[in-house]
C-alpha cells in the first residue's frame, strides 16, 4: 500500500481477541493489486488489546497504511459503523478478521462501484475445506446468499465481503440494536433494497473465510443466527423461507458429504433453538414493562 496514492477505498475490519487471524487478514490485504486504499481495524474491546495492537503494528511497519481504533464492545455492527465513520475514501469495503481477500478483491469492488453500482458483494469461499464445521457453516450462508439473488426478495450478502459508497452508507449504517454477529447484515440488505438501491454481485471479488469452529462453536453460531433471524422478522415482518429453500439447503449439504449434510440438519435445530430463546426473552421483557 502506497500512502502517497489518492485513496480509492477504505477497508473496515472489526476484530475482537483474534490477533492471529487478524494478522493473516492484514497480510492478504497487503497483497492487493490495487494499492490506493487504507485499512481501519476496529478493536471491539478485546480482552487482550495489546495482542491486537501488536498485529496491527506489524502490519503498519511492514505494509503501509493501517489504522487501529478502539470500539466499546457494542458488537460488530457498531464496530463497522465506527470504522466507516472514519473512512477517508469514497468507497467503504467490509470484511472480517478471519477472512483473507483475494488479490483482486479491493480493485474489483472499487471498479464495480466506479461503473455505477451503489453497493457490491462478492463470493465468500470456505478457506478450510477439510474442516467439516467450516464447510457446513459456509454452505448455509452461501445458500442463503445464492437463493436471495434469484428470488423475489432483497439480495443478501454477508459482511465478510461487501462494499458501498461512503455517501450512501452515511445514510444507511448498520443497525446497532443487533448486538451479535447475526442478522445485522440481512437487516442492512433489506433496508438497502427498501431504499431503492440494488446490491450488485462481483464474482471476481472473492474472500476466503477461515472459520475456526468446534462442535460447540458451530452450535452457538447457528443458534446466534436464529436469534438474529427472529429479531429480523420482528423488525421487518415476513415469514419463514418456503419449504423449497430448506429442501435445497439439505440437498446441497448432503451433496457435500454425509457429515456436512448432517451438520446442516443440526444447524437448523440450533437455529430453531435460537428463535425460541429470543421469543422467551421478548415475552420476559414484555412482562417486565
Amino acid at each position: 500500500m502506497n500512502p502517497a496514492s489518492p485513496l480509492r477505498a477504505t477497508v473496515v475490519v472489526p476484530s475482537r481477541d483474534r490477533p492471529e487471524p487478524l494478522a493473516a487478514c492484514l497480510a492478504a490485504l497487503a497483497l492487493q493489486r490495487e494499492t490506493a486504499f487504507e485499512v481501519v481495524v476496529v478493536d471491539d474491546a478485546s480482552l487482550d488489546a495489546d495482542a491486537v495492537a501488536d498485529a496491527v503494528a506489524d502490519a503498519v511497519a511492514d505494509r503501509g497504511r493501517v489504522r487501529l481504533v478502539r470500539g466499546e464492545g457494542a458488537g460488530p455492527a457498531a464496530a463497522r459503523n465506527l470504522g466507516a465513520a472514519l473512512a477517508r475514501a469514497d468507497v467503504v469495503c467490509f470484511t472480517d478478521d478471519d477472512c483473507r481477500p483475494g488479490p483482486d478483491w479491493v480493485g474489483a469492488l472499487v471498479t464495480r462501484i466506479a461503473n455505477g453500482a451503489s453497493a457490491v458483494a462478492g463470493p465468500t469461499r470456505n478457506g478450510r475445506p477439510d474442516d467439516v464445521f467450516a464447510a457446513a457453516s459456509q454452505l448455509i450462508t452461501n445458500h442463503l446468499a445464492e437463493v436471495s439473488r434469484h428470488d423475489d426478495g432483497p439480495p443478501f450478502a454477508p459482511t465478510s465481503n461487501l462494499a458501498v459508497r461512503a455517501e450512501l452508507f452515511a445514510k444507511l449504517a448498520f443497525d446497532e440494536t443487533y448486538p451479535l454477529a447475526a442478522g445485522e447484515d440481512r437487516d442492512w440488505c433489506e433496508r438497502l433494497a427498501r431504499a431503492g438501491h440494488r446490491l450488485a454481485f462481483e464474482p471476481d471479488a472473492w474472500v476466503a473465510h477461515h472459520q475456526e469452529l468446534s462442535a460447540r462453536r458451530f452450535w452457538r453460531q447457528q443458534e446466534r443466527y436464529g436469534r438474529g433471524a427472529h429479531r429480523l422478522r420482528s423488525g421487518h415482518g415476513g415469514d419463514l423461507r418456503p419449504v423449497g429453500f430448506y429442501l435445497g439447503l439439505l440437498r446441497s449439504g448432503f451433496a457435500a458429504g454425509p457429515r456436512v449434510g448432517t451438520l446442516v440438519v443440526v444447524a437448523q435445530l440450533a437455529t430453531c433453538a435460537g428463535v425460541i430463546r429470543e421469543v422467551v426473552a421478548d415475552r420476559r421483557r414484555d412482562r417486565e414493562r
